[in-house]
């Protein structure tokens, strides 16, 4: 499978003028106009903030956990039938300092001016400031900064926080005492086990029902295991489930796990839940997201975009958007690398339509080779 062919400027010096090119392009694809994916751009450039005056020839500003080539911005699209895709960047705001606690505290001051001039409160992470930003953080990052872009100009913003902030060890007890600040006092009993909780989300600015989203990781998960990992009243069957997981990591029953494993268990790069709460008033979430790290079990990105296009297809969701979407990002053929796909996620919400999420890699800075057959990739680590 080829992508088309797309013009591209000669040179791109910096890492805010790619991102912002890339994001630009992508702005149709989700079917925001001109002016928005001009606002837009203007915003990842100051989210962005010394970092993205960066020049490409140099290393990345840091080694942040957001993307495999350490790019401090990565893209998505959401899919729901019969729309066009709802387009998301997001973005480590604190990636040009040289230590975790200032990144931290970059990232707040960013979120802060956003809500200034977008005019939404921040109290959620006001309450939560003190848990998540401690003298001397630990973990893989302090704060991200998620924006989802819709027609206007005006993002719906989104914060992800770094339980291991106080340690690893103590990162189930912070997820606790968050969601006990936050008036879901009882949340934390309703979630399945998990071998650790990489980010707790926080959804800012003008939201109809805000959430608060616990990611877990589960390591070594079978697809068996997997559908039985919602938490929601009237979430997906365990059927819808263990369909697309066995679809989006190509681990199939009686095949070979795609490659690199004997079953279907994702050795390597874990999978990831989130349970989302919005009702203080109920322990059950009332949202599940199951997200598959595809790239760890696909020896190139037409393995991986030949699985999205079957998921979206069963869904009855535009295919062809995908294949716009990663032609505005990159030239290069899909079977040229693998990480351009980085997950694929199904997503229930109560009273609404699953929809189904493409992470897209800017690969600013490193495009990862194709795995050789056999070859298990899943042992590659990262997020």
């Amino acid at each position: 499978m080829t992508l088309p062919r797309v013009h591209r400027p000669r040179e791109v010096p910096t890492l805010g003028s790619l991102t912002t090119s890339q994001l630009t392009r992508l702005c149709p694809v989700a079917g925001l106009g001109p002016a928005d994916a001009e606002t837009y751009a203007g915003v990842l450039l100051k989210a962005l903030g010394p970092a993205a005056d960066r020049p490409l020839d140099l290393p990345p500003p840091s080694c942040t956990f957001l993307s495999d080539d350490h790019t401090p911005v990565e893209f998505s699209l959401s899919f729901l039938p019969d729309a066009s895709p709802s387009l998301r960047v997001l973005v480590d705001p604190g990636s040009a300092t040289d230590s975790l606690r200032r990144n931290g505290r970059v990232g707040l001051r960013v979120i802060r001016k956003m809500a200034r001039r977008w005019h939404f409160d921040t109290d959620p992470l006001d309450k939560l400031e003190d848990l998540f930003f401690p003298a001397s953080p630990e973990g893989p990052l302090a704060l991200w900064c998620a924006l989802e872009l819709v027609p206007g100009g005006v993002p719906k913003l989104k914060a992800y926080l770094n339980p291991a902030a106080n340690g690893a060890k103590r990162s189930a007890r912070t997820v606790w005492e968050a969601l006990r600040r936050l008036g879901h006092h009882k949340a934390f009993d309703a979630l399945p086990p998990a071998d650790g909780y990489p980010f707790l989300a926080l959804d800012l600015g003008d939201w109809d029902t805000p959430r608060v989203k616990v990611y877990a990781r589960h390591d070594n998960l079978s697809a068996e295991e997997a559908s039985g990992l919602s938490r929601m009243d009237a979430g997906p069957g365990a059927a819808e489930i263990e369909a697309f997981f066995r679809t989006a990591s190509g681990r199939h029953p009686g095949g070979f796990g795609g490659y690199g494993a004997p079953d279907d268990r994702l050795t390597g790069r874990p999978a990831l839940t989130c349970h989302a709460f919005t009702e203080t008033k109920t322990t059950k979430p009332s949202g599940f997201t199951i997200h598959v790290p595809v790239r760890g079990y696909a020896r190139h990105d037409g393995e991986a975009l030949a699985r999205a296009t079957t998921l979206l297809d069963r869904y009855g969701m535009d295919t062809a958007a995908l294949w716009r979407a990663l032609s505005a990002v990159t030239s290069r053929r899909p079977e040229d690398g693998v990480g351009l796909i980085a997950y694929l996620a199904l997503a229930h919400q109560t009273g609404r339509p699953p929809r189904l999420t493409a992470y897209v890699s800017s690969e600013a800075y490193h495009v990862r080779p194709p795995v050789a057959p056999r070859q298990n990739a899943a042992a590659v680590p990262g997020r």
